[in-house]
This record gives C-alpha cells, structure tokens and sequence, in this order.
C-alpha cells in the first residue's frame, strides 16, 4: 500500500475516470482530479459540501451537493450548473451518488435532518434520470450509501450503512427499480429503537463507498471496522484489508492504468471541525488480483 495523495479534509466518492483518479473533498468544498502520479488539480469548488460524483454520456461531470440537496452539471469548460434539485425527492441532506454509462443517477442520504433530528431512519433513495428529472427509486434504506452496478448493466446493488447490508435491484430501461432484495446481509438488521451513529459504529461491516470488479464481487470501505472488504452475493467476505493504524476507511474505488488498483479514502475521522483543524485525509493505493468491471 501506497500514500497517492495526502492533506485533504475527507474525501469521498472516489472514482478513476480516464486516466485519472477522482474524488471529492467533502468538508474542503473541493472536488479533486489526481494522476496515477499523484499531481492533484482542483475541477470545481461546491460550498455545500460536495460527495457523490459521476459522469453523463456526453462527458459533463455530475457533482452532489450535499446540504443543498443538489447535483451540479461541469462542463468541459469548467463552468458549473444545476442538473437536478432532489430535494423534494430526498427529503434529507443527500450524500454518495451512482451514475449508470447512460445517465441516469442513483442518490443516497444519511436519513435525517441535522438541524433538526439527529437520528438516522428509513430513508428514500433518488433517482435522477438524464434530463435531470428527479423521482424516488426506492423507500425505507437504512442510509442508502456506496452503490454499484453489475457488469451486464442489469442490477443496482446499494449499501445500507445502517442496514448492515447491501440490497439489489432490477435496473428497468427508463431507471426505475424493481425486484428489491437482499444481495449481502452482514448481521441482524438494527431495531428500530436503536437507530443511531453509534449503533452504526457497531455493525458487523457498515458499507460505506464501494466498487464493483470483473468478477461482480465488491469492495466495500466498512466504515465500523476501519477496513476495506472484498465480498461476495450472499455475504461471504472473501478479503479485507485493514487500514493503516490511527484512521478509518470511507470510501473506495477500482481502476489505475491496468485497472488493477484499489485506492482507499481514509481519514482519523469523519467530523468536520476535526477534519477541517488536522487535514490529515490521505488517498492510499494497492494492488488487488481482480480489477475492474
């Protein structure tokens, strides 16, 4: 394992992306473009926090705002616009996003309102179709978080942090979800009267951001167990890798030149004016056998 990269905040919503590795700075407000040398360019400042990114056919990069409930649309110029407002859809502050190859957008949210409840619950997860239409795909996810899809385009697979799961779905041609069911259940299902961040911390493995490889197993950061595991249908954890003494993993990402690298978001910790005080996020990189989809 590797540093690729160190000094951010807390990064999230890694993704490689032609040539390039891509991730979010979420409590910087930065959104960052790395080479497999580590020189870093900043594509674009969110001041609502920025998390989940992806990429629309035509190239125009997709960038969530977390605290405005939005997905900002860059294009090849630089220049920045609204593609969709979820808000009324999410209902919550929105947080990782997936982007299928033909536009249409998978939003998570942490499931409460922290000026309000500090308490996570069932929440939606969002669908934004290419047009920037903005609908709700699914209901009751315990923290929809990291979401992939299969390598035959077919099947949306979504990790529940608070769920202790991932859930599957059929991928129907205009976006919408159907056949919901269980891909991975790692342990029991939290009661309801124990819905919180602390509960969260104890999970046998909480997926946060994750990546799907060639083999349609997937790696998935567990934010519970400062880790990074490879799993399979049905939950069997068939390796992991623990984080470097002192931080924990938040999210994750396949690709390099041979597609055969594993980059980790880790970081101390996840709280803002911690994250903001230490900059003491890092980037690492290793090899795994199995690259990507």
């Amino acid at each position: 394992m590797k540093t690729l990269f160190s000094g951010g905040c807390f990064f999230e919503g890694a993704r490689w992306h032609d040539g390039a590795w891509y991730v979010s700075d979420m409590y910087g407000g930065e959104v960052w473009r790395i080479t497999p040398d580590g020189a870093a360019t900043v594509l674009a400042r969110i001041e609502g926090r920025p998390s989940g990114i992806g990429w629309l056919p035509g190239g125009d990069m997709l960038i969530v705002s977390i605290q405005e409930m939005k997905l900002y649309r860059r294009g090849a110029d630089g220049s920045l616009s609204l593609h969709a407002d979820v808000a009324e859809a999410s209902r919550y502050w929105t947080n990782d996003m997936h982007v299928l190859p033909n536009g249409h957008a998978y939003v998570g949210n942490i499931g409460f309102d922290p000026a309000v409840l500090f308490r996570p619950g069932p929440t939606n997860l969002v669908h934004v179709a290419p047009d920037g239409r903005a609908s709700v795909a699914a209901t009751g996810l315990l923290f929809p978080n990291g979401t992939v899809h299969s390598s035959d385009g077919k099947t949306l697979i979504v990790g529940e942090s608070l769920g202790n799961r991932m859930t599957a779905f059929t991928i129907q041609s205009d976006g919408s979800l159907t056949d919901r069911r269980v891909w991975a259940q790692f342990g029991p299902e939290p009661a309801p009267e124990d819905y919180s961040f602390e509960t969260l911390h104890s999970l046998d493995l909480a997926p946060d951001g994750c990546a799907i490889d060639a083999e349609d197993c997937i790696w998935v950061a567990d934010a519970a167990n400062n880790r990074v595991c490879r799993v399979a249908e049905g939950g069997a954890i068939l390796a992991e890798i623990a984080a470097p003494e002192g931080l924990g993993v938040f999210a994750c990402a396949l690709g390099g030149l041979d597609g055969r690298e594993l980059l980790i978001c880790a970081a101390p910790g996840s709280q803002p004016e911690e994250c903001l005080e230490q900059r003491a996020a890092v980037l690492l990189v290793t090899k795994v056998d199995v690259g990507t989809a």
